[in-house]
């Protein structure tokens, strides 16, 4: 079952393309990963299905169902949404915070599932302290824990481990990867990280200035270019 398809979306910026005629879909239970350099498309693209950008034109399907601007906001509920360039409110507590996005997401047994969030995120020693206080790797999991609060169909992932350090970054890609194994759900991962996308994508899509460049499953890309880094590949387009 296809969770996202997109269908020739395209985004015009003050006359220029941003995003030109793209197509992919994003499968039930799998990792889609957009790859290319900045100013490629990869956030438009994100910010398009999130509904904080609205799309020239093109087509967005959810679960089958088409999205426009009366119904997005019902089908925003099964979705989430991280990123390291979009901080939580630094001068609320990790708790008020959470119990807001809660809100926001219209979690149901709120206070049950916030003790669930707190519980496997160990969040505990964290719940009174202000947000903009917390270490880079706190900030991390409290990001996560938001994140995952709504227990999203879809979840989507906006460079996720760009400015972090090493440690933080291997524990990132790890929980995705574990929490992917664990539960039906379906991941639109941005990076820069060729090794990070192969470790975690079923499948690729590559954008350069707005287009597709290339898009399949990780082993057929590799195979075409006769590589076996990502990394290879990324540097022979570019």
């Amino acid at each position: 079952m296809k969770k996202i398809e997109v269908k020739n979306l395209t985004k015009v910026f003050n006359g220029s393309l941003a995003i030109n005629k793209i197509n992919f879909s994003l499968e039930e239970n799998s990792i889609l990963g957009i790859l290319g350099p900045n100013g490629s498309g990869k956030s438009t693209t994100i910010g398009i299905l999130l509904g904080l950008i609205k799309q020239t034109s093109g087509e967005i399907y959810i679960n089958g169902a088409y999205i426009n601007t009366k119904n997005r906001f019902k089908f925003l509920s099964i979705m989430n949404f991280a990123s390291p360039y979009s901080e939580l409110p630094k001068r609320l507590k990790v708790i008020e915070n959470l119990s807001i996005y809660a809100r926001l997401y219209n979690v149901r047994n709120i206070n049950e599932r916030l003790k669930e969030i707190y519980d496997y995120f160990e969040l505990h020693d964290l719940l009174q302290k202000k947000t903009g206080e917390l270490s880079s790797g706190q900030k991390t999991k409290v990001a996560l824990a938001k994140a995952l609060i709504n227990k999203p169909q879809i979840l989507l992932l906006d460079e996720p481990t760009a400015s972090l350090d090493p440690v933080v970054a291997d524990y990132l890609k790890t929980f995705i990867y574990k929490y992917k194994k664990n539960n039906n759900i379906s991941i639109l991962l941005s990076s820069h990280n060729m090794q990070e996308a192969q470790e975690l994508c079923d499948k690729i899509m590559i954008l350069k200035k707005g287009e597709v460049i290339e898009i399949g499953k990780v082993n057929f890309i590799l195979d075409k270019y006769k590589k076996k880094k990502l990394e290879d590949v990324y540097f022979k387009i570019f």
